[in-house]
């Protein structure tokens, strides 16, 4: 294990190649002179717990292409890097103290930009001259708010552009035609949402995506759904967005929504402690006879119900909720919930003692609600008692964990 990093006499003309990763208490003096390696391509020093590097430490190296300094407590970097023009990876992901990185606008054919997880209070200065960028990570750099208009427009060749909570102009990221691997970020509002969408129209989309729009402080999807979109703090009206045709989950949280029983927008929704039923029909059950009315979400996967005090049904009386793909059922703390409407297709013409080996996981609590629940659905109850889990007591909280499917419901 190194505690410093060889002396200059050490470092040969003739390296191209250098690791020192997870030497964790390697010191760079900072009266070291610069080493003289004109060939060197490659130098890692990742999780060295590296505070700081000498100014002129990367004057020597133009060939470099690969510099690796992640994780590492490093708070400012040397200018002499800004004069790495052969530079295509700059690695600098879970730097938690850097705050600053030096301008880059000489690195003419930088490709990939990881500032994961950083300090960072703006963009690096010369980041829109980056016209060969293909891969950005900026999330989890909390201080970082925004970035500005006119930045991702020149930044023509990106193909992954990870920014999480950080805000981006929709219709800056929807002219990014190169953009078919990960997007990550946060438009301003649901207008910006659609003009990224308008513009993508058309042409292949991301392969994943997580897109945030309005207030921070969103919830979180699992990683196993791969394309999502969450709303918060915004109000919403069924005119207003248009999803991608292949969204796996939606959450709107803590907005206020206006939609039409002809147009249901979305089937995400947080903080609703008044809420006594979720689809209702404007026709009464007396003008309705014996009739019974269906409501169909085939592409549905995940329904979850969690601290609704006042929710009495699913459906309204005589209305059924037809689920074709359903591989998930939550029901958390909601006492007043006495019937469920329910049809599950999937359980038709199967006998019991085959029943167990189709997909489905019913997550409840308290288990004498269960007991006690009223199943209008086609299929009897008791097909999906071996399904059942019974959540314990003291859970905080409900977190979703996959749905690769159009719809889901969190209510």
């Amino acid at each position: 294990m190194l505690k410093k990093v060889p002396d200059v006499q050490e470092w040969s003309m003739n390296l191209e190649k250098v690791s020192l990763m997870g030497n964790q208490w390697l010191h760079i003096p900072l009266e070291m002179s610069p080493p003289k390696c004109p060939r060197l391509t490659t130098l890692l020093l990742s999780q060295c717990n590296i505070v700081s590097i000498p100014e002129g430490f990367f004057k020597h190296m133009d060939a470099l292409k690969i510099l690796d300094l992640s994780w590492n407590p490093i708070k400012s970097l040397p200018h002499s890097l800004s004069n790495l023009k052969n530079l295509t990876s700059l690695l600098l992901d879970c730097c938690e103290d850097l705050g600053n990185v030096p301008s880059l606008s000489n690195l003419g054919v930088l490709r990939k930009l990881d500032l994961r997880g950083t300090n960072i209070k703006e963009i690096p200065h010369g980041m829109e001259n980056l016209v060969s960028l293909e891969h950005l990570n900026l999330d989890q750099s909390k201080n970082l708010n925004e970035i500005p208009n006119g930045v991702l427009s020149r930044l023509c060749c990106l193909q992954d552009l990870i920014v999480g909570e950080t805000l981006i102009n929709g219709k800056e990221v929807g002219g990014l035609k190169k953009l078919q691997g990960t997007l990550g970020g946060r438009f301003y509002d649901l207008h910006n949402l659609n003009m990224y969408l308008e513009a993508c129209r058309g042409r292949e989309q991301p392969r994943q995506f997580r897109i945030f729009v309005g207030d921070m402080d969103f919830p979180k999807f699992s990683e196993v759904v791969r394309k999502a979109i969450v709303a918060s703090g915004r109000n919403i009206y069924n005119y207003q967005i248009v999803l991608p045709h292949d969204i796996e989950g939606l959450r709107i949280w803590f907005c206020n929504v206006d939609c039409s029983e002809e147009y249901p927008l979305f089937s995400r929704v947080g903080g609703c402690k008044q809420l006594e039923e979720i689809i209702t029909s404007e026709v009464e059950p007396e003008e309705r006879g014996m009739v019974i009315t269906e409501f169909h979400l085939p592409q549905l996967g995940l329904l979850s119900l969690g601290d609704l005090p006042e929710l009495k049904s699913i459906c309204s009386a005589g209305g059924v909720l037809v689920c074709d793909s359903l591989l998930q059922i939550e029901i958390v703390d909601c006492p007043r919930l006495k019937r469920m409407g329910l049809n599950l297709p999937k359980f038709d013409n199967v006998p019991p003692s085959a029943s167990a080996n189709l997909s489905l996981s019913v997550r409840i609590r308290p288990k004498e609600w269960w007991e006690s629940l009223e199943w209008d659905g086609p299929q009897p109850k008791s097909l999906l008692d071996p399904f059942v889990i019974v959540l314990p007591g003291d859970i905080d909280g409900l977190d979703i964990g996959y749905c690769n499917v159009d719809n889901t419901i969190d209510i």
